[in-house]
């Protein structure tokens, strides 16, 4: 599967909140630039909050986390060069992003 160069898509209902281009594939991660959109401002703080929670001890912050990731989801949606996945984890940093995506939900 050659991902690089692939242009991801962040989108907060009908406004884009950014792109996100391919540049390292490992399995079942995919990685690449970040470039935000106007859309991105309304959510910047969601996922610096989620990346803050995700480097903390997750059996003191795993609720925190996936409520804040819960809000994520609700917020955002996420679309391959195909259209869009059914779900993704997906961290933002600067102008860095990093994701898995499942065409079907994943297991809880």
């Amino acid at each position: 599967m050659g991902f690089d160069g692939e242009v991801w898509h962040l989108r907060g209902g009908d406004e884009p909140v950014g792109e996100i281009l391919i540049d390292e594939a490992d399995f079942p991660w995919l990685a690449g630039r970040f470039t935000p959109a106007p859309g991105y401002a309304e959510v910047r703080d969601l996922f610096a909050r989620e990346l803050a929670l995700l480097e903390q001890d997750f059996d003191e912050a795993g609720e925190a986390w996936e409520a804040a990731y819960d809000e994520i989801r609700s917020r955002v949606s996420l679309s391959s060069p195909d259209g869009p996945v059914a779900e993704f984890l997906l961290h933002i940093e600067g102008d860095r992003a990093w994701f898995r995506w499942s065409e079907e939900p994943f297991d809880e």
